[in-house]
């Protein structure tokens, strides 16, 4: 009798292990499209790429290059397709870095710049390639535009010269003094 206890023990043991075991796997299931921590990873050093991308075109000079790469007669970024944004990197030598950096690693990216309207915040796409997936990454800078900053594209005009012409620029004039704006450029990347 003793023997048919312990038996009886050790099976229903066994049950409650095994079924612990078959309970534990069904709730924590991993699939290819779950978050783990190889993705936050990735998604890590996408966004410090991009972060070093944008501190180092700023530091260079070329990201207030880009964002003064502007076609004043036509309102749209210059050479930017008719729905006003790139369809991909810039021909400019910020344009150049995110082909480098991103395009050439398969990384899909968009790039808007944010700036002040007085009386709020308004935003101008420069790069459009798509809708962001939701692992998406974003990295901001700013930039100060000046009076005196001269557009980079054909039409090598001054924002004052092109304020005083009635020709449009996305950024309006919303200091007094030297200081024309404060744009941020945001660069939102994801996998292709």
């Amino acid at each position: 009798m003793r023997g048919q206890a312990h038996t009886l023990e050790a099976f229903v043991a066994a049950v409650l292990i095994v079924g612990g075991l078959i309970f534990a796997t069904q709730a924590t299931a991993v699939t290819p499209l779950s978050a783990s921590t190889s993705n936050q990873h990735i998604e890590n050093q996408q966004r410090a790429t991009i972060q070093g991308l944008l501190a180092t075109s700023a530091e260079s000079g070329t990201l207030t290059e880009a964002v003064l790469y502007w076609n004043a007669s036509a309102g749209r970024f210059q050479g930017a397709s008719g729905d006003d944004a790139y369809a991909t990197a810039p021909p400019n030598a910020f344009g150049s870095a995110l082909r480098e950096t991103l395009s050439e690693r398969r990384i899909a990216f968009n790039v808007d710049v944010r700036y002040a309207t007085g009386g709020g915040t308004a935003t101008e796409p420069m790069v459009w390639m798509g809708e962001p997936s939701d692992n998406a990454v974003t990295a901001t800078e700013t930039v100060g535009l000046y009076n005196s900053s001269e557009l980079t594209g054909a039409d090598a005009r001054t924002l004052s010269a092109v304020d005083r012409s009635g020709d449009d620029f996305y950024a309006p004039n919303v200091h007094d003094g030297r200081l024309y704006n404060v744009v941020e450029v945001e660069v939102t990347a994801w996998r292709k």
